[in-house]
């Protein structure tokens, strides 16, 4: 059974090839758009990277060791070098500042929603601050909201 056409896949295009010779560009935006949104990989366990170290050190090769273990060799090469530094194995801290609007003030945030349900981004912000917080931006009082699933309205 033969398929009535053929996809070719690029980085910017699919390419739809039928059987009588038309071709049909489609954009992969959406796919792009899922694709950048994906997260950062965290790091990997302490445990995971002591049971490297060790393999390397039992006289596996550190291209075996990675390949075994699902990990890059760099990695390998990586926490072999911190090992013979001295340096500890744990992971790093992620990069960015603490948040504007912290754990401790979450109960306050709910509050202020529970009070004023149908304010605005900008109406919140300016809540926020008159009630002695640190002034935010909307952006951020928009990540607050949805990270504490807090409703918002969408128009003034």
């Amino acid at each position: 059974m033969r398929l009535p056409f053929v996809i070719s896949v690029n980085f910017f295009t699919v390419e739809r090839f039928s059987l009588g010779g038309a071709v049909r560009l489609e954009p992969v935006a959406s796919w792009l758009t899922v694709w950048h949104r994906a997260r950062m990989p965290r790091g990997y366990s302490r445990d995971l990277r002591e049971r490297l170290v060790q393999a390397v050190a039992s006289g596996l090769s550190v291209v075996e060791v990675a390949r075994r273990m699902g990990v890059s060799s760099s990695s390998v090469h990586r926490y072999k070098r911190k090992v013979a530094a001295g340096v500890s194995l744990a992971p790093g801290t992620s990069p960015g500042g603490p948040r504007k609007i912290g754990p401790t003030e979450e109960e306050a945030l709910r509050a202020q929603v529970l009070a004023t349900p149908d304010a605005t981004l900008a109406e919140h912000c300016a809540v926020w601050t008159a009630g002695g917080h640190s002034p935010v931006s909307r952006a951020t009082m928009s990540r607050a909201l949805r990270r504490l699933d807090l409703p918002l309205k969408k128009r003034p």
